[in-house]
C-alpha cells in the first residue's frame, strides 16, 4: 500500500510539473474512448432499431385486381398450411386506399384522382417468432406465393432488414478500425507525456538505480503516470458522451421514441462505461510501462 501511495504522488508530482503536455495527452486519450463510446452507443441503438423491426416483420401479399375467390381460397389455404404465421388480416382496395389516405395526408387528395382506386388488395402475415429464425423456410413460402394465380407481388420485411444488416457490421469493422488507430495515437501521446517526466527526473533516476532501489520503485511512477492520464481521459470522455447523448435526446428525443416503438434512446450500459474506464486506464499503462522498460 505504501508502495502504491508513493508511485501515484510521484506521478501526480509529474504530470502537475509537464501539466501542459498532460493535458494534451488526456484530451487525446479522451478523444479516442469518446469516439469508441460514440461509436458504441450508435450500434447499439441501431441494433436495438433493427431487433424491434426485424420482431414485427410482416410478409405482405399483393393480389390482382381480377382475382377469383376461388384464387383467395387458395392463397389463403396455403398460408394457413405454412404453420408460420401468427395471424393474417386480408386488406380490400378500398380498406388499402384508406390507411394511405390516413398515412400520407399530404398525398391523399392525388389517391383515387383518376377516378379509380391504385391500390391493390393484399393479405398482410404476421410471422411466428420461431419461424423469423427459419428463414428457409419462409423464403420458401414466398417463393410459394409468388407463383400462385391472383398474386401481383409478395413483399418481405427480411428482405431489406438483412440489408440493413449488412450495413450495421460494415460499419461496426470500419469503427473498429478507426477506434484501433486512435487508440494507438493516445497510447503514442501517453508514452511521450510520461518520457518528459522521466528526462526531468533522470538524475533523481540514476541515483536510484545506484543506491539499489527495486525495479519496482523505479518504473512504478511512470506506470502510475500512465494510468492517471489515461483514466482522467476516460472520464472526460464518459461526462461528453453523456452530456452529448442528453442534448441529442431533448432535441430528437420524440421522434426516436417514434422510430423505437416508444422505447427510447438507451445510453451505454454501466459495464460498457466501466470498460471504458479500464480501457483508458490500460492505454496509458501501456505507454506509462513502454517508456519505464527504456529508462530502466
Amino acid at each position: 500500500m505504501r508502495a502504491l501511495q508513493y508511485f501515484f504522488t510521484e506521478a501526480a508530482g509529474s504530470l502537475w510539473r509537464a501539466r501542459g503536455a498532460a493535458l494534451l495527452a488526456i484530451a487525446t486519450i479522451g478523444v479516442g474512448l469518446f469516439v469508441l463510446g460514440f461509436f458504441l452507443l450508435l450500434n447499439a441503438n441501431a441494433q436495438r432499431l433493427v431487433d424491434r423491426w426485424s420482431e414485427s416483420a410482416e410478409l405482405s401479399v399483393f393480389l390482382d385486381d381480377d382475382a377469383t375467390s376461388e384464387q383467395l381460397k387458395t392463397i389463403d389455404a396455403m398460408i394457413e398450411r405454412s404453420g408460420l404465421t401468427a395471424g393474417r388480416e386480408y386488406v380490400s382496395k378500398d380498406q388499402a386506399l384508406e390507411r394511405f389516405r390516413a398515412d400520407f395526408p399530404d398525398l391523399a387528395a392525388t389517391a383515387g384522382a383518376s377516378g379509380r382506386n391504385p391500390m391493390p388488395a393484399s393479405f398482410e402475415l404476421r410471422l411466428r417468432p420461431g419461424a423469423r429464425e427459419s428463414t428457409g423456410a419462409v423464403d420458401g413460402l414466398v417463393t410459394s406465393l409468388a407463383v400462385l394465380d391472383g398474386v401481383a407481388d409478395v413483399r418481405y420485411d427480411r428482405q431489406w432488414l438483412v440489408r440493413l444488416n449488412a450495413i450495421i457490421r460494415g460499419a461496426r469493422i470500419a469503427g473498429i478500425a478507426v477506434v484501433a488507430l486512435l487508440g494507438l495515437a493516445a497510447a503514442i501521446t501517453a508514452s511521450n507525456v510520461v518520457r518528459l517526466g522521466a528526462a526531468a527526473r533522470r538524475d533523481e533516476i540514476e541515483i536510484m538505480q545506484l543506491v539499489g532501489a527495486p525495479f519496482a520503485y523505479v518504473r512504478g511512477p511512470f506506470v502510475a503516470e500512465g494510468i492517471l492520464q489515461g483514466g482522467a481521459g476516460a472520464i472526460v470522455a464518459i461526462i461528453a458522451l453523456a452530456g452529448v447523448f442528453h442534448l441529442f435526446r431533448l432535441r430528437f428525443g420524440t421522434a426516436a421514441a417514434a422510430i423505437l416503438s416508444n422505447a427510447g434512446l438507451t445510453f451505454l450500459s454501466l459495464p460498457v462505461l466501466v470498460v471504458l474506464l479500464i480501457g483508458g486506464m490500460a492505454l496509458g499503462c501501456l505507454g506509462g510501462y513502454v517508456v519505464a522498460r527504456r529508462v530502466t
